[in-house]
């Protein structure tokens, strides 16, 4: 059985380097279509289904790390961010605007490859649209109106917890990544302490879905990934 080839927008104000992304992504098995800016980038969103975007930060009249805080708006496509700039800061930000991954330029053109792969295999080209409630053995989640219930009870959520909840309720049984919900809690804290608070509110959840917190059947630990929701 075959599928169809990964579809990726590089979006690069440089023409050179456009090319040669484009050129050796190719040879490597992907459809690819390009983008000088993020105005040309908006419009081939507007019409078109992309797998990824791979996004350089310095670019002209709007930077890439803008575009991805919009596209973040509407969009769970996986975005990986290319940069000469790589301080431990520009990196954060770049996390926290809801990209996946992030690359410093310059950089091996196998090392995109390897990170292109590898985050696309933590998101189905395929996704099926998400059930609108979610079974948790004694405890269901409505993703519509942000409810948990646990047999004819509803189970009190914080704004915090309730935020946490849709976000890995929308991609059933694929691991979210701590930085993407860093992200999309939008704390103001420094990075680690970021991601310590989202470790405190999944323990917190854990104690509303779990029967046995301790040992975690729904709200899972992906080692190296992050968290997800497995339900049944």
């Amino acid at each position: 059985m075959t599928t169809d080839p990964a579809h990726l927008l590089v979006v690069d104000d440089d023409e050179r380097i456009r090319g040669l992304l484009q050129k050796f992504l190719v040879r490597n098995g992907f459809l690819v279509t390009i983008a000088r800016d993020a105005a040309q980038a908006r419009r081939l969103l507007a019409g078109l289904d992309f797998d990824m975007i791979v996004l350089d930060v310095m670019m002209p009249d709007e930077d890439g790390i803008s575009l991805t805080r919009d596209i973040r708006r509407h969009s769970h496509v996986p975005i990986l961010l290319l940069t000469a700039r790589g301080e431990t800061t520009n990196r954060i930000e770049g996390l926290e605007a809801g990209a996946d991954d992030y690359l410093v330029k310059p950089f091996e053109p196998k090392e995109l490859l390897l990170r292109i792969n590898a985050i696309l295999r933590r998101v189905p080209q395929a996704r099926p649209e998400a059930p609108k409630m979610l079974q948790l053995g004694s405890v269901r989640y409505d993703i519509d109106r942000g409810e948990l219930w646990r047999g004819p009870n509803p189970v009190r959520l914080t704004a915090t917890e309730a935020a946490l909840m849709r976000v890995l309720a929308l991609q059933p049984g694929a691991a979210v990544a701590r930085e993407k919900l860093v992200g999309d809690l939008g704390r103001g804290e420094d990075g680690s302490a970021q991601e310590r608070a989202v470790d405190v509110q999944i323990t917190r959840l854990r104690r509303k879905i779990e029967d046995d917190p301790k040992q975690p059947r729904y709200l899972q630990t992906v080692r190296g990934e992050g968290y997800m929701l497995a339900p049944d």
